[in-house]
């Protein structure tokens, strides 16, 4: 029986992503992925219209979720799989972090008219095509209007944290989201935990409930994958792998087929949602 390949760190439209739930399907079935993971950041936006599309295509989808977080400065993100996304409550307490997202690019693209750098709120918009508004979406047209060679340039110089068109915005603890994932039947799980870069906070997020380490990301090396891996199974928690691929318009390269985790991992997260 040939091996069977996962993919669950995914983004579509609907956050930051420049797939479509639908091309997103498409593209993972020409890898030949057995099961993936829709998880946009904050919100679950994508996830009906992508279950409904991997039923035709034979295969199986994860319904999760990417929330940002922030802990003494440093930016956690948590991923939540299966989700219960038809939650109305669930879906109610996403909305105002939708909003918040919405109030903070308004203010980022003031910033950079401030700063000489014309663009309209309403091409951000545009280009959001109705998903959750996000820092690539402003980059993005900065990229397409020549204020910048580079995605990364756009971050580098002008939006990332300390540059001048930076704006906080309003984030959850990661004890919060941690919370709010197993209240809606989701099981958390510590996102990309090199880009952390405080492996010392591994031990708290532990403490406050969260019971997976990503040990698989295209910004983890060998090393990395194996110091998580011993760590999770030292601490006896779920593993789980992804790209974290925001499609051709983002970050400069379609991740996604850059790992190819083992379907292993998605029986062990299925049997502990079970028990």
């Amino acid at each position: 029986m040939p091996k069977k390949y996962i993919d669950l760190h995914l983004h579509t439209t609907a956050s930051d992503g420049s797939f479509t739930p639908k091309q997103l399907l498409t593209k993972a079935k020409e890898l030949g992925f057995s099961a993936i993971a829709i998880t946009d950041h904050d919100t679950i936006d994508g996830i009906a219209e992508g279950i409904e599309l991997a039923e035709k295509l034979d295969i199986e989808l994860v319904p999760g979720i990417e929330m940002n977080t922030d802990y003494e400065n440093t930016e956690i993100h948590v991923l939540g799989y299966y989700i219960d996304y038809k939650d109305q409550k669930f879906i109610d307490k996403l909305a105002s972090l939708k909003e918040a997202r919405y109030n903070r690019i308004k203010r980022i693209v003031g910033k950079l008219n401030d700063l000489g750098l014309v663009i309209d709120f309403e091409e951000v918009k545009k280009n959001a095509d109705g998903g959750a508004l996000g820092r690539p979406h402003v980059a993005q047209i900065m990229l397409d209007k020549g204020y910048v060679e580079e995605w990364s340039e756009a971050f580098d110089k002008y939006i990332a944290k300390g540059a001048p068109a930076y704006v906080e915005r309003k984030k959850l603890t990661p004890q919060e989201a941690i919370q709010l994932i197993k209240e809606f039947g989701g099981i958390p799980v510590v996102a990309h935990p090199v880009l952390i870069e405080r492996d010392e906070l591994l031990e708290q997020l532990i403490e406050w409930g969260v019971e997976g380490i990503e040990v698989y990301h295209t910004e983890q090396d060998e090393e990395d994958s194996k110091r998580y891996l011993e760590f999770a199974q030292k601490n006896g928690l779920l593993i789980t792998g992804g790209s974290d691929c925001h499609g051709p318009r983002r970050k400069g390269e379609v991740l996604i087929g850059k790992i190819k985790a083992s379907y292993d991992i998605l029986e062990s997260l299925r049997q502990y949602r079970s028990n």
